[in-house]
């Protein structure tokens, strides 16, 4: 089977759910693997890290060869790359989407950070039977220097220069419009100004398969959105309720970036930080908040044996003078109270969680949903005489 890899802080889910559907639409079945879980033609199946451990993944590449698939699309975690959990897998493309701050209590540095994903790059590829290409996002400074160091066949995206080039146009909540220098466009069914790039991670990656581009521009037109990414809650009232995974200081300010693109009235963050990780990125993450917010209500994520309070007030210092906020430490308590403080033309900006569906207290998984939190306070607020 052909096998991508998916590396980088940001956008590796979303470019491998990209390029994984795209790649059904192109008559080539794949298997998704990822934080989303494992998927060939059936329903997800969830597991535990982003990468598997070696037993695991191999038994997964096997169901997914047995299923019928000619490709895999994988998020390579930096965890995974440092520990060789994907010592002996033939990878044919490797993508890098772009490098910020994220996992220094496990890597200890942004230099070992950095290091650990150039290996998808360096050890990987000399190991893999197949001719390894890499994908380079040319706008973010670490794919810029590796575009110029690295000695595989490069394909590269992100800017004017770069050698796949797609510009975008009507960026709206659910949909985006790409364009290729030819003329040919096509509607994505991904919002936000930060999918932009990811869509061009995908369409590069898809070429350095092999896939024409126009070809591969129209399977990305068929893709449904990711779930727990940029995911709009429906509902009536005229408020603007988003669910994201974003859980880094980069995310959180791209995504609301984003936001502040398509509204005009208030935006209000719901946003934590997971226990047992990286406390530095703590107030960097309520700084991002409030350079971009009119209100931050900051709550639990995934407190595991942390205080919670205790993570709520390492997050606090990185709140800007002036910007109005709120600590509302149960996170369902927080969800409610922010779209009751929303009116009309508002946006409600729940961050952390994404697709997960629960909280982990202590060791515990407890169910918890942002969408359902997020469905049941509309629904409260319906109901409500004005």
């Amino acid at each position: 089977m052909s096998v991508v890899g998916v590396t980088g802080t940001n956008g590796k889910t979303t470019v491998a759910w990209m390029v994984r559907n795209a790649l059904n639409q192109l008559d080539c079945p794949s298997a998704y693997l990822g934080t989303l879980g494992f998927q060939t033609t059936g329903v997800r199946e969830v597991m535990d890290n982003t990468t598997p451990f070696p037993v695991k993944l191999w038994s997964l590449l096997s169901k997914a060869k047995s299923d019928g698939c000619s490709a895999v699309v994988m998020e390579a975690s930096s965890h995974a790359l440092f520990q060789r959990r994907l010592a002996g897998v033939s990878f044919e493309v490797g993508t890098f989407t772009n490098f910020t701050q994220d996992h220094l209590d496990f890597h200890g540095s942004m230099d070992a950070y950095r290091q650990a994903k150039l290996l998808l790059f360096t050890e990987y590829a000399a190991a893999s039977k197949k001719e390894f290409a890499a994908c380079l996002n040319l706008a973010d400074p670490v794919g810029q220097a590796w575009s110029h160091e690295l000695p595989c066949p490069t394909f590269t995206f992100g800017t004017s220069d770069a050698m796949v080039v797609a510009d975008a146009s009507d960026i709206q909540v659910d949909g985006l419009t790409l364009s290729l220098p030819g003329g040919q466009s096509a509607r994505l069914r991904f919002g936000g100004d930060y999918n932009v790039e990811n869509a061009r991670a995908a369409l590069a990656t898809l070429v350095a398969m092999g896939f024409d581009a126009d070809e591969a521009l129209s399977a990305l037109a068929s893709v449904d959105p990711v779930p727990g990414r940029f995911e709009p809650i429906a509902n009536t009232l005229g408020i603007g309720v988003l669910v994201d995974y974003a859980h880094t200081p980069d995310a959180l300010t791209n995504l609301l970036k984003s936001v502040r693109k398509l509204r005009h009235g208030r935006v209000i963050t719901v946003f934590g930080c997971g226990g047992d990780r990286d406390r530095t990125k703590r107030p960097k993450m309520a700084t991002a908040a409030s350079s971009l917010s009119d209100l931050i209500i900051v709550t639990s994520d995934n407190p595991r044996t942390e205080d919670p309070n205790s993570i709520i007030d390492e997050i606090v210092p990185g709140i800007g003078d002036g910007t109005q906020w709120e600590r509302v430490t149960d996170r369902k308590e927080a969800i409610h109270h922010a779209i009751q403080a929303a009116d009309p033309g508002d946006v409600v900006i729940i961050a952390g969680k994404g697709h997960e569906d629960y909280q982990i207290i202590g060791r515990e998984k407890i169910f918890m949903s942002d969408q359902q939190m997020a469905q049941d306070a509309l629904h409260e607020k319906s109901m409500v005489p004005r």
